[in-house]
């Protein structure tokens, strides 16, 4: 007996603007009205925008990344309301599949403003820039950054719930708190990206009043929080689960920010391949699962799709807790995360790639990265690990140097 088709509940039009568009919004808010609604169990297909919104497109240069309205960023398809979903729940999200639009065969990966973002290496490499990357079924490769083919862990970047009124104002209390902070210390960056009405978007908020309501108060989707948000885990794909805390009646779930690839820590911040998708869902609920089983941050099991790539094929670079200036740092993590990505770049550069280049494939591409040691004073240890079978040639280090590949092309400027 042939089973019915598994059915479209969000569908987007790509060629229209998000903002004039029903089951999408672009902020947190406990009074997003519900679009649509499912039982537990049920299996369903979403269609989601890329992380832009749509505002960046196939081409050969960057003025698209030079005018993307980061306020803008991160269009949700959602919120679902899940029947019997009651706080103190866990939804359990299962990913039974995601591809991208079969007439939209491509992604991005970007520099953005540093000035409007918090790349990783935003003070080496300022300038906009991007790489397109095309789709030949499993794998992506580009005319921007040519020699690499690799298949993608498609997965969505954002998964989440809508929070409660106490939840919310817990997360403003602090992100304003460490704002506070920084300022008095004149940090140089920005630290949290604090409420904005400026790009918010309410989704079916039917009235003036909620939609401005909700443009005021709601929390942006930059962040990772205790309700999912933009958790960016490459390996949430394919038959990868998420239990995750319920702090409204329906649960409120939202999904998007679709990505091809990414390397562990997108770290030039646009820095998975982005790409409009479709994602097929099966959601249901532990009831009462939050104090039940002591989780109340999400909790996410790896589906078992992935690349192979043998353990003897990973090139490792190390990073420590000592900066670019020789000065030490007490077992600082972040510091060595740094340095492990920059004496990759470097290496890389040797075969011909721009820093650009380099950084925006580390970005893209299904780097692993691990904490090796984080107790042996004063330095953290950072593995970086780059599959060198994504590459045409031999990148393994020997005698006389790397061969230089010759013309490297170069990113969209």
């Amino acid at each position: 007996m042939a089973k019915d088709p598994i059915p479209t509940i969000i569908k987007v039009d790509l060629k229209k603007p998000y903002h004039q568009q029903p089951g999408l919004h672009t902020r947190w808010h406990p009074e997003i009205p519900f679009y649509c609604k499912v039982k537990p169990g049920e299996v369903f297909k979403v269609e989601c925008f890329d992380s832009s919104g749509g505002q960046v497109f196939n081409t050969d240069d960057a003025d698209d990344i030079k005018n993307v309205n980061p306020m803008g960023i991160h269009c949700l398809s959602g919120p679902i309301e899940v029947e019997g979903a009651e706080p103190g729940d866990l939804l359990v999200m299962e990913i039974q599949d995601v591809q991208p639009f079969p007439d939209e065969p491509w992604g991005y990966t970007a520099i953005m403003d540093p000035a409007k973002s918090s790349a990783f290496l935003g003070d080496i490499y300022p300038n906009m820039q991007k790489a397109i990357w095309d789709f030949n079924g499993i794998f992506a490769s580009s005319r921007h950054i040519p020699h690499v083919k690799f298949p993608g862990f498609i997965h969505p970047g954002i998964v989440g719930t809508l929070p409660s009124y106490e939840m919310m104002n817990i997360w403003k209390e602090r992100e304003s708190k460490l704002v506070e902070f920084h300022a008095s210390i004149n940090t140089p960056h920005t630290v949290a990206a604090l409420p904005n009405p400026e790009g918010a978007y309410a989704g079916q908020a039917v009235s003036p009043e909620l939609a401005k309501k909700i443009a005021e108060e709601g929390v942006r989707t930059v962040p990772p929080r205790e309700h999912g948000g933009n958790i960016d885990i490459k390996n949430l794909s394919r038959g990868a689960k998420a239990y995750l805390p319920v702090y409204v009646n329906g649960a409120g779930f939202s999904v998007g920010d679709i990505h091809f690839s990414e390397g562990d820590g997108e770290i030039s911040f646009c820095g998975a391949i982005e790409m409009h998708g479709i994602i097929t869902l099966k959601l249901g609920l532990i009831k009462n699962g939050m104090k039940d089983l002591s989780i109340y941050n999400p909790v996410f099991l790896p589906g078992p799709v992935e690349a192979h790539y043998g353990p003897s094929r990973y090139l490792t670079f190390q990073g420590i807790s000592v900066d670019e200036s020789g000065k030490q740092h007490f077992l600082d993590a972040k510091v060595a995360f740094r340095q492990a990505v920059l004496n990759a770049i470097e290496y890389l550069k040797k075969f011909g790639y721009s820093g650009e280049q380099a950084y925006l494939l580390l970005s893209a591409a299904p780097v692993e990265t691990h904490i090796s040691s984080i107790v042996d004073i004063p330095n953290s240890c950072v593995s970086y690990s780059i599959p060198a079978d994504i590459f045409d040639f031999d990148i393994m280090p020997k005698e006389g140097g790397p061969t230089p590949q010759g013309d490297m092309s170069s990113t969209a400027k």
